[in-house]
């Protein structure tokens, strides 16, 4: 499976994947989730949203759901959600499919893991579970979320945060990527209807425990000597745009007194991003940044830099961010530039139930240990509303959404029978 996904969205150039949503490279990963699903017998459909699921117990009823097919028979009926016990985690009202998997877009040139990790080891706990002899006695699914990282119309998650009602349909049509196509323009021509995007709270119902496999984004585990770990909290991040504004001039004939120069302004309030946040002990990062009219003899009109911010806590988000932001307009009135800052997106601390976290720690017999992450998941906006938890892999270097992202071998294999341990303890005898 690796080696047919590593292909994909590659740059021959960079190393890195550029598999953006509802362009080709993604449609070739949607294409190789639902070959998978078939493979094994799954009932595959993908959702209003375009995310994608493969059933084993059978799907829940169709909830705008554009594509579905039976992929022939699965190994278990839907009926075997009625057999055996419930556990400890476990919620009458919150349904009782168990789901695993997570996304397979990219950022621009991000690595091989990042996602991919999650789903490829979904279906490998569940090769690993028949090869068991496992009985299912709830139903399972395995899910591939639609234009997590956001790389392409700037908001990450989109898949999730439509399906449980935290992006409504009108936001959702408002994005644009950088040549100006609209996601709902974006989803027609990739072959989705976006008439039927929205909440999706059926199926969300049906789900009883959602547990996402990632590579870590970070080196604890490295430090710590464990090849899985399991998630404690996600911490709140959100991404803020900042818009400076001065007066396009010629480099060459204007004096630096009479300058209005939006780069100045934007230079030091990047300085300031990395001197808050270190003072907090926070993270804040200016990596994205276009700029009017964009030439090399030209003072810029415009400067426009998205600042993405992250912290333990929300009260230290709050101070780095509003310090970031004084930083700005107190050098922006020293160069008579004008200045704007919009709050793209936004999700809170997510501290995951400590019921079912408790309880995937008690199936991995208390070896694997627990860790906070300021990376934001679909695991994190699901889990408003359904039970929630992650699994870490370990990353030996730390790095992540860079062509340097790494897992070895025999922890991601490590990652597949941790996965499938616990998959064993929710959803089967």
């Amino acid at each position: 499976m690796w080696a047919e996904l590593r292909r994909i969205g590659r740059d021959a150039d960079s190393g890195g994947y550029r598999r953006h949503a509802w362009t080709g490279a993604d449609a070739d990963c949607r294409n190789w989730f639902q070959e998978q699903a078939e493979a094994r017998g799954l009932a595959y459909e993908t959702d209003r949203n375009g995310n994608q699921w493969a059933w084993l117990g059978g799907p829940p009823p169709a909830s705008g759901a554009s594509t579905a097919s039976t992929g022939g028979a699965s190994s278990t009926s839907s009926s075997a959600s009625t057999g055996g016990t419930a556990s400890a985690w476990s919620d009458s009202a919150a349904g009782d499919a168990v789901v695993t998997g997570s996304h397979l877009d990219s950022v621009p040139d991000g690595g091989a893991f990042d996602g991919p990790l999650g789903v490829v080891s979904a279906f490998a706990a569940l090769d690993e579970l028949r090869r068991r002899g496992a009985e299912f006695t709830r139903p399972f699914a395995i899910t591939n979320f639609a234009d997590e990282e956001g790389a392409r119309f700037g908001l990450a998650c989109v898949g999730s945060r439509l399906a449980a009602g935290q992006l409504t349909r009108e936001q959702a049509y408002a994005l644009r990527d950088a040549d100006g196509v609209s996601l709902p323009e974006a989803m027609e021509a990739a072959g989705h209807d976006p008439g039927t995007i929205g909440a999706d709270p059926e199926r969300l119902a049906r789900v009883g425990a959602f547990v996402e496999l990632h590579v870590e984004q970070g080196r604890a585990l490295d430090v710590s000597g464990h090849s899985v770990g399991i998630a404690s909290a996600i911490w709140p991040h959100g991404r803020w745009r900042f818009d400076f504004r001065g007066e396009a001039n010629h480099a060459g004939t204007t004096r630096l007194a009479d300058r209005r120069d939006p780069m100045l302004t934007y230079a030091e309030t990047v300085l300031a991003a990395r001197c808050e946040a270190e003072l907090a002990g926070a993270l804040a990062t200016f990596g994205k940044v276009s700029v009017e009219p964009n030439g090399v003899n030209a003072i810029p009109s415009l400067v426009r830099g998205w600042l993405d911010s992250r912290a333990a806590d929300q009260a230290t988000l709050d101070t780095v961010v509003s310090a970031i932001e004084q930083a700005a307009k107190d050098r922006a009135q020293r160069d008579g530039v004008d200045l704007a800052v919009v709050r793209e997106s936004f999700t809170p601390v997510v501290e995951f139930g400590h019921t079912l976290r408790d309880e995937i720690g008690r199936l991995l017999g208390g070896r694997a240990p627990l860790l906070g992450t300021g990376a934001g998941h679909d695991a994190g906006i699901l889990s408003a509303a359904v039970p929630t938890a992650m699994l870490f892999v370990r990353n030996p270097t730390g790095v992540s959404h860079s062509p340097a992202e790494y897992a070895a071998e025999d922890d991601c294999v490590a990652g597949v029978l941790a996965l499938a341990d616990v998959l064993e303890g929710l959803a089967c005898r």
